[in-house]
């Protein structure tokens, strides 16, 4: 399909939705914190998808599942969950096994999508198998970091060169690799947060990001986001806690260009069985502009540097109208018999 093809899903055709009665919407519990190395973030996003229900006359409560056990969500009458929680326990499959037991509808991702997504290995694993385009990268399993292992990642990717650990988020861990005398560094940095490691070529280029609402084929993308980072790069502090990035929405690419990031963001979602909401980071490479998919993920942030939000804003949706929408479409992989 050509990069000026039609989206299968067009933004415009579905945006904004229309409003969603609160009073539909139960009981919600907005789930928050949690015990991963990204629980400052979650904090953040809860907090602003908490105030934002609440706003729209939604009886929502906070729910920390590191002060509380989660079966009383089912005890207090929930009927039903705004997962919040970032990385390991909330995105990764963890927290929506234990939603799926207790038969309470969740936002975002089911288990098998959520687990997948969370683990860089295994979604490249897929991307691959999709035939979607994805860099390079080696798989450094736990236990086998040594100095010949290095060395061959080295031979199979050259430098530059990425280590991070698969099984985080928010560039926590991770490191560009310039010189071969920095990768035990980066290899031990990595090995700090996750026993496997993932070691990937660097794409020279604009990092760009795009949303995906819904689910199978009626799920579309957002506008996408393109990134301009200091300096200092693209990193945790950088983030969430300084106004030194900037985001560009509308991106300024060119019009095939910003469908053909729409169209590889919906095809990777639709490939890993993503359902509810999600946004994938990618990279165009700048010597011909080709496009490769980083990663995919099903719990994004919500704070005020958040993407999603901004991506939404610019189809016509505001903040407290996404979060309302998003709790609207809350699931279960297997819905309780009649």
């Amino acid at each position: 399909m050509s990069a000026d093809a039609a989206l299968p899903s067009s933004p415009a055709a579905t945006f904004p939705p229309p409003p969603v009665d609160p009073a539909a919407l139960g009981k919600v519990a907005v789930l928050f914190g949690g015990r991963s190395a990204e629980r400052e973030i979650s904090l953040m996003s809860g907090g602003g998808v908490l105030s934002a229900l609440r706003g729209r006359g939604v009886d929502a409560h906070g729910f920390d599942p590191a002060d509380r056990p989660l079966d009383e969500l089912k005890r207090a009458g929930y009927d039903r969950a705004f997962i919040a929680l970032h990385g390991r326990h909330g995105e990764d499959g963890c927290v929506q096994g234990a939603l799926e037991l207790l038969g309470i509808p969740y936002t975002g991702s089911g288990v098998m999508a959520s687990a997948i997504a969370m683990d860089k290995v295994m979604s490249k694993r897929i991307f691959l198998a999709e035939g979607l385009s994805t860099p390079a990268h080696v798989h450094l399993r736990a236990g086998d970091h040594g100095p010949e292992r290095q060395a061959e990642v080295l031979k199979q990717l050259g430098l530059p060169l990425v280590v991070k650990p698969p099984r985080e988020g928010s560039s926590i861990g991770i490191s560009k690799v310039m010189r071969a005398e920095d990768l035990p560094a980066a290899v031990a940095l990595a090995a700090k947060y996750d026993a496997d490691l993932l070691c990937e070529a660097f794409i020279d280029g604009e990092e760009v990001t795009c949303p995906v609402l819904g689910a199978g084929e009626s799920a579309h993308a957002l506008p996408v986001i393109r990134i301009v980072p200091p300096e200092a790069g693209y990193d945790y502090k950088n983030k969430y806690f300084t106004d030194e990035v900037r985001y560009l929405c509308p991106s300024g690419l060119p019009a095939a260009e910003e469908r053909a990031v729409q169209r590889l963001a919906l095809e990777a979602y639709r490939a890993l069985g993503c359902r509810g909401w999600g946004r994938a980071d990618l990279m165009i490479r700048r010597s011909d502009r080709k496009v490769f998919l980083l990663e995919m993920n099903t719990s994004p942030g919500m704070t005020g540097h958040s993407l999603v939000p901004m991506s939404a804003r610019e189809a016509g949706m505001s903040y407290e109208a996404l979060c309302s929408h998003l709790l609207s479409q809350a699931a279960l992989d297997t819905p309780p018999q009649a």
